[in-house]
């Protein structure tokens, strides 16, 4: 099984851990002339329900070469999944879970980048979705 594979498999465990249902596995992501599943062949969301909230699960497993690589296009993936779940599914809150190392590291430019972006994260393995916003 691969890396990503196995955290695919963390996050869903955590979700239904923690009482979510999961609506969808994966989440596929259309807006007019973008299919994201089409696209993005490596990117699984996963769609949650908990009493009445929605969630779409972004896991990036930072398993490349170069960190900043993963790192750049872990944002940029989120900001377009961001911008395309609010046009289409306002009523889901976006998360990005990541690896419990990869989130205690983030520090200087890239913690200020989260902070800045507002970008939810969720620790990988955590056994809670509630997510840490980096918006303070």
């Amino acid at each position: 099984m691969s890396a990503k594979d196995i955290y695919h498999a963390a996050v869903k465990s955590a979700l239904i851990k923690d009482n979510w249902t999961i609506s969808s596995n994966p989440y596929l992501i259309q807006c007019e002339d973008i299919d994201l599943a089409a696209d993005i062949a490596d990117a699984r969301p996963i769609a949650a329900e908990r009493e009445g909230q929605k969630i779409v699960v972004e896991i990036e497993c930072f398993v490349g070469r170069a960190l900043m690589l993963d790192f750049h296009q872990a944002v940029g993936r989120y900001k377009l999944y961001q911008m395309l779940l609010e046009k289409t599914a306002p009523e889901y809150e976006l998360y990005l879970a990541i690896d419990d190392i990869i989130y205690e590291n983030f520090s200087g430019a890239t913690a200020l980048i989260f902070w800045r972006d507002r970008i939810k994260l969720s620790s990988l393995l955590s056994t809670s979705m509630k997510g840490r916003s980096c918006n303070g």
